[in-house]
């Protein structure tokens, strides 16, 4: 009983995070090497190295990441920096 109870709480607090802030996904692309794309993602979004290398491994075999999560406007800035660096970037 009390996982269920903590299995809906889980969900109803994804759902209103969904609803209160942005995404930030990354796109796979055929120019940038890993490395590249995981040191990038250390600099921009603070990630760690694992963090880094998951979301890159993401992105390569789905076409896609959900990198962050936040506000639209802390996001925009990480977006555009990713950009300026070559990836490919959107906020959703």
């Amino acid at each position: 009983m009390t996982e269920r109870i903590e299995k809906e709480s889980f969900d109803d607090k994804l759902e209103s995070e969904n609803k209160e802030g942005s995404v930030l996904l990354l796109f796979n692309d055929d120019v940038n090497s890993f490395d590249f794309v995981i040191k990038s993602l250390i600099e921009v979004c603070f990630h760690t190295n694992i963090q880094a290398e998951q979301c890159a491994m993401i992105a390569h075999h789905k076409g896609y990441s959900e990198v962050k999560r936040g506000s639209s406007d802390v996001l925009m800035e990480m977006k555009i920096e990713l950009i300026n660096k070559g990836l490919k970037a959107s906020i959703k």
